[in-house]
C-alpha cells in the first residue's frame, strides 16, 4: 500500500507546510517497519532517505512492536535501509552514507 503510493503533489503541499509521512509494518524480509517522506512544499517531492522521519516513527514502532532495535527501510526510489534504536527520550539512527557537503561555519559574537 505505502510502496503503491502515487500522491498529488499539490495538494499534499497544501496538506502540511513541512512534510507528509507515509509508514506502514515491515515485511518478513527483516524489516520493522517502511515508509515514505513527501515534501513538495518545500520543492521535494519524495525525499531519498529522511532522518527526521525516522526519528520520529522510531518511538512509535517500538512501542507497537514492542522492541527498541527496529531495522526500516525508507522505500522511495532511492531509498535506504536504517537500524534505529529507541532509548527513553532519544533514539539512534545508522546507515550507509555519502558525503555531499564540507564546509566551515564562522560565528561571530557581536552579530555580524
Amino acid at each position: 500500500m505505502v510502496a503503491g503510493l502515487e500522491p498529488d503533489m499539490k495538494i499534499l503541499a497544501t496538506l502540511h507546510p513541512h512534510g507528509v509521512i507515509a509508514t506502514a509494518l515491515g515485511s518478513a524480509d527483516g524489516l520493522d517497519f517502511i515508509l515514505r517522506f513527501f515534501a513538495p512544499s518545500f520543492g521535494i517531492p519524495e525525499d531519498p532517505v529522511t532522518g527526521s522521519a525516522h526519528c520520529t516513527l522510531i518511538p512509535y514502532w517500538s512501542k507497537q512492536l514492542g522492541c527498541k532495535h527496529l531495522v526500516a527501510r525508507q522505500i522511495s526510489a532511492h531509498g535506504g535501509e536504517i537500524v534505529c534504536e529507541a532509548n527513553d527520550d532519544r533514539v539512534g539512527i545508522a546507515s550507509r552514507a555519502v558525503l555531499y557537503l564540507e564546509g566551515t561555519i564562522s560565528i561571530c559574537p557581536d552579530g555580524n
